[in-house]
């Protein structure tokens, strides 16, 4: 049975915006990120990696490299434990030992630019990467497909030649098709014949990096008791864990992952890529080994987001209201399988009530890296492609396209379209505070002379996960509380669990102080990703702080000489319920614990299925230059329905963030391919992120509907906020220059070319 909770407006720390723990610490570069590890006897490793797309291994030789002075250990993939095909579920994305494996060090076979082939450690990074440079490796150059076109094509290259797809329960070989799954219900062919008014539309996304500054990196042991050490910037270090541990096939018990400070993740440092090869060269060498991959590689081999082909096709009724969708979408993968279609299938129609749809998506191998999460992963794509279809049919049909909107909205009781139904939701909440916002009410300008002016309008959805959270306390005799938790912290996630202990303890935030533990310092805590962080992790702070009390109601007890079942706790203090007069505060009783039985402490567990679904709705306006294509976003507001905001500047920061990302994935960034299969523009210098220069500052609106399955009423909200700006953004451009654009990213030229 899942807990419910009733909405709660009397809080003295949630809602307030204490200073982050962890605030001095960044700003004075005391804090401890992986690059900064080092350790007695550290050496260096370094990756030999394929300069083809796709090819043959035919030979490696190393001997020249093995034969330098300096050079402790070389390692191939036949040097690879021999991992089993066995799919493993991280919480955001699944992961199949043999495939990771593969990924992180190529056996027969390169299937993109940049795959690992070998590995060396030595002495310096530079004597290393002089190794590298010796090592001899022959290829046999194949053909490469780098998009599901290409790839689903009966001629295509197949690039797992031992893959089996899974075709809606049938196997198929020969295929670079590694899954195809469908969802529907209802009357989908009847709805369409009767519907009033319809449009078919094909959308197009290309693949993007999450573009952290802070690359990937590892520091390993392989000690004298057989025990693996890992000191890494991860999203999870038991998630981290559990990878290594099946990737280099021994216990979980052996490897202890430490997780470092990160320096930006969002989904891509889920995945593990240099850990089980520093591990490797560690135990060969004998020396502790340190690893930071380069940012060259960085673009070209950890996980980017899919590249996507979307064909949407929606029907209503002559009064306004959806009948009917479907949707066919082909995600690219990667070199391996798991292209997040599951997700997107969950996402696509989640804003609105249709009571017809149908789903069907393919999962397709290409010549790329394996793609890896990326802020709700799966939806910003289909988000693209629904609202930019929802205001079409609201144009061909002449309907305004926010009051459609309104109509159609998902409310509790809604099925979704895999078939959940929704509880209590906020969609129609934040639509009520769009009509509201001083955005929407006010006029968009006129443009300079030479230039257009546009708004568009989508919504965004993300289903957000629960898993599994654990957290323990101490009690300090100064009153203050100790608090390990096992979420890595990318986003401020540690004053948010700092003010959930804080709040049942009647004590002040920075009373709690919060520290991240490595994989023996606190129980299992799945990954910090899919929005369940504050959900999860803070439900588990709150039950060890529930369990605090009753502890230290014991030691009243014991002070008072009465039951444990007649003491009170309220707001900080311990009372007597017979005698009103008897009372002591946290702080007081923290004082006297030496001689009331000890040191007092408590933990708190969760395993939860859901977080609570969040909604979003962005505005986007956008002025054109129509000599040149040039775009300038000149406004742009976030709204979304976060639950409870625990800390509203980390909620604000989390909707401007996500925001920031999804304008860039819609007009400038994207994976330039070349015809041979290489990346293009795998530098910062080339992939175009936004900057604060190319920026107005983004406003956020805090809708907060309380989430009943949480104590605050918490939503997750990082991820809804990259899921509307993509389709937000093509509806503003279609209203400035009448044209529509399909394919992202809508850019200079691509602005140009449809002006002609």
């Amino acid at each position: 049975m899942v807990a419910t909770f009733e909405p709660k407006t009397d809080y003295k720390v949630v809602g307030t915006r204490p200073i982050r723990h962890d605030g001095y610490d960044k700003v004075t570069g005391r804090a401890i990120y992986g690059g900064d590890m080092k350790l007695p006897g550290l050496i260096w490793g370094v990756m030999v990696r394929s300069p083809h797309a796709h090819a043959n291994i035919k030979s490696i030789d190393t001997s020249a490299a093995e034969a330098m002075d300096g050079v402790f250990a070389v390692i191939t993939g036949a040097d690879m434990p021999k991992a089993p095909s066995k799919l493993v579920d991280l919480g955001e994305g699944n992961i199949n030992f043999k495939w990771a494996s593969n990924k992180l060090m190529a056996d027969d076979k390169a299937l993109y630019r940049g795959h690992p082939v070998a590995a060396i450690a030595a002495t310096d990074r530079y004597l290393a990467e002089e190794a590298a440079r010796k090592v001899v490796v022959e290829y046999e150059v194949l053909d490469s497909v780098t998009n599901v076109v290409d790839a689903l094509k009966p001629d295509a290259p197949i690039i797992l030649p031992d893959l089996v797809g899974d075709d809606l329960g049938e196997d198929v070989t020969n295929t670079n098709m590694a899954a195809h799954v469908r969802h529907e219900f209802g009357d989908v062919e009847g709805a369409f014949a009767s519907a009033a008014h319809t449009i078919e539309r094909e959308y197009n996304m290309q693949m993007v990096h999450q573009g952290y500054i802070e690359p990937h990196n590892a520091t390993a042991t392989w000690d004298e008791e057989d025990r693996i050490k890992i000191w890494t910037s991860t999203q999870g270090a038991f998630p981290a864990r559990t990878q290594i541990a099946g990737i280099l096939q021994v216990d979980v018990s052996r490897v202890k992952v430490t997780p470092m400070e990160i320096g930006g993740g969002f989904g891509g440092k889920i995945p593990v890529y240099l850990e089980p090869i520093a591990a490797i060269l560690a135990k060969k060498s004998q020396r502790p080994v340190k690893m930071v991959m380069e940012r060259t590689a960085v673009f070209e081999t950890t996980g980017p987001t899919p590249g996507a082909r979307m064909v949407i096709k929606l029907g209503a009724d002559a009064n306004g209201k959806l009948t009917v969708a479907t949707s066919d979408i082909w995600f690219e993968a990667g070199a391996n399988p798991g292209a997040f279609i599951g997700p997107a299938a969950m996402c696509i129609y989640a804003p609105y009530e249709i009571p017809n749809t149908r789903i069907d998506g393919w999962d397709v191998l290409v010549n790329k890296p394996k793609v890896a999460p990326y802020r709700a992963p799966g939806s910003p794509q289909v988000a693209f492609a629904m609202e930019s279809a929802v205001d079409e049919l609201c144009e061909e049909a002449g309907w305004d396209s926010f009051k459609f909107r309104v109509d159609n909205a998902s409310k509790e009781g809604t099925r979704r379209g895999d078939g959940v139904l929704f509880s209590k939701i906020g969609m129609e909440e934040v639509l009520e505070a769009v009509k509201e916002c001083d955005h929407w009410n006010s006029p968009l300008g006129d443009a300079p002379e030479g230039k257009v002016r546009g708004r568009g309008i989508a919504n965004g959805y993300w289903f957000n996960i629960g898993l599994k959270s654990s957290a323990n306390l101490a009690v300090n005799a100064d009153g203050t509380v100790q608090l390990t938790e096992g979420s890595t912290d990318i986003g401020g996630s540690r004053t948010s669990m700092a003010m959930h202990v804080a709040e049942v303890l009647g004590i002040g935030a920075h009373d709690v102080r919060p520290t991240v533990g490595d994989t023996e310092s606190v129980g299992y805590t799945d990954v910090t990703g899919g929005s369940r962080t504050t959900y999860a992790t803070g439900y588990a702070c709150w039950l060890a702080a529930n369990n605090l009390v009753d502890v230290l109601k014991e030691r009243v007890a014991v002070l008072w000489d009465i039951k444990p079942d007649d003491v009170d706790f309220n707001d900080g203090a311990f009372s007597s319920k017979a005698e009103a007069a008897k009372s002591i505060d946290f702080k007081e009783l923290a004082g006297k614990l030496d001689d009331l039985g000890g040191p007092a402490t408590s933990t708190g567990t969760v395993d939860l299925e859901s977080a609570g679904d969040g909604f979003g709705m962005h505005i986007a306006d956008i002025e054109i230059d129509l000599a040149t294509g040039k775009s300038d976003i000149i406004r742009y507001t976030a709204l979304q329905d976060v639950g409870t905001a625990i800390h509203p500047s980390y909620v604000e920061g989390q909707l401007q963030g996500g925001a920031v990302q999804g304008i860039g994935w819609a007009l400038n960034e994207e994976y330039f391919m070349q015809d041979d299969g290489k990346m293009a523009n795998s530098s910062f210098l080339d992939y175009r992120m936004p900057t604060s220069l190319d920026l107005p500052s983004i406003e956020t609106v805090l809708v907060e509907v309380p989430n009943p399955l949480h104590p605050y009423g918490v939503r997750g909200v990082g991820e809804v906020p990259i899921c509307p700006p993509v389709a937000a953004i093509a509806n503003a451009i279609k209203d400035a220059i009448g044209t529509r654009l399909y394919s992202t990213p809508m850019n200079a030229g691509s602005i140009l070319e449809a002006l002609k």
